[in-house]
């Protein structure tokens, strides 16, 4: 699908001091976002720490979003997990008037073997909706093979994208190689979104790129135009920041910088604790540097 093309960014959930939602740093948030480039916005995926949210909080979250953003991009939205009943459940009863496509993460826990796994997005494609498949073995514990999302992508259409966050960027490349006309990819992984995009992919769905929208837009779009020195230039600038970013787990590293540039407040929900003092320090001297 053309229309989420570039870089897609994964929001962040602010929150207050007391846990409850920051609507005021959320609206912040968009709007830097949207005014300084990035093409689309992935609502309530895994960096979103959706899985803290209620049932409440995550509708507020939505018509939030929906409202803030009133059309300036197109919308993403995350719906996963690991029963898949449930999940295409949530797909068919949810009001999707707002979003392109939602962006779905493989079975986590559960480690479903190659033939699981496509069951699984078979599934999800019977509701007709436009669904991304999410590939994050880091996260799932079971990796999404490149003959498993080809043969998915070959058989259903409305499995539109992959958002491939694969260690081996040679998976990547074996799908940009065979994948069928009509049928992206785009990089899970924002170190790897350069070498990806002038591959053949359709940019990134980003975390550090709601922190940097413009460098981060500016570069996919040099990658599309071929000017590949450009881009790396930029690259290079933010590979650093975006290693620090995941030191301790996402999203401690991005809401970090976040609060640095005065976007949201330093805080996460249980399990996920604040960034260590020390990675703080590193996070804070790389801004400066760049």
């Amino acid at each position: 699908m053309s229309i989420l093309k570039g870089v897609g960014v994964a929001l962040v959930t602010p929150f207050n001091e007391d846990l409850s939602v920051d609507f005021d740093s959320l609206t912040k948030l968009v709007d830097y976002n949207i005014e300084n480039g990035t093409n689309y916005l992935v609502v309530l995926g895994t960096t979103a720490e959706a899985a803290t949210l209620s049932a409440e909080e995550k509708k507020q979250v939505v018509e939030h979003i929906i409202k803030v953003t009133n059309k300036r991009v197109p919308l993403v939205l995350g719906i996963g997990g690991n029963n898949t009943l449930e999940v295409k459940k949530q797909i068919e009863e949810t009001d999707l008037s707002a979003f392109e496509a939602v962006l779905s993460v493989s079975p986590y826990y559960n480690k479903p073997n190659q033939e699981g796994l496509y069951q699984h997005y078979k599934m999800l494609a019977s509701t007709g909706k436009n669904i991304i498949i999410y590939n994050v073995p880091s996260r799932t514990g079971q990796n999404i093979e490149a003959e498993t999302t080809l043969r998915l992508a070959k058989e259903f259409p409305n499995l539109l994208m992959i958002k491939e966050a694969a260690p081996n960027i040679l998976q990547y490349f074996d799908i940009l190689r065979k994948k069928p006309e009509g049928f992206n990819l785009v990089s899970g992984d924002d170190e790897f979104t350069l070498p990806v995009t002038l591959a053949g992919g359709n940019g990134v769905i980003s975390v550090i790129g709601q922190a940097y929208p413009k460098e981060f837009s500016t570069m996919v779009q040099l990658a599309f135009d071929r000017k590949v020195d450009e881009a790396y230039e930029i690259h290079n600038k933010l590979v650093e920041i975006t290693r620090l970013i995941f030191a301790e787990g996402n999203p401690c590293g991005i809401k970090v910088v976040l609060a640095e540039k005065g976007i949201i407040k330093n805080h996460l929900r249980l399990p996920l604790v604040a960034a260590s003092e020390g990675l703080y320090a590193k996070i804070k001297a790389e801004m400066a540097n760049i």
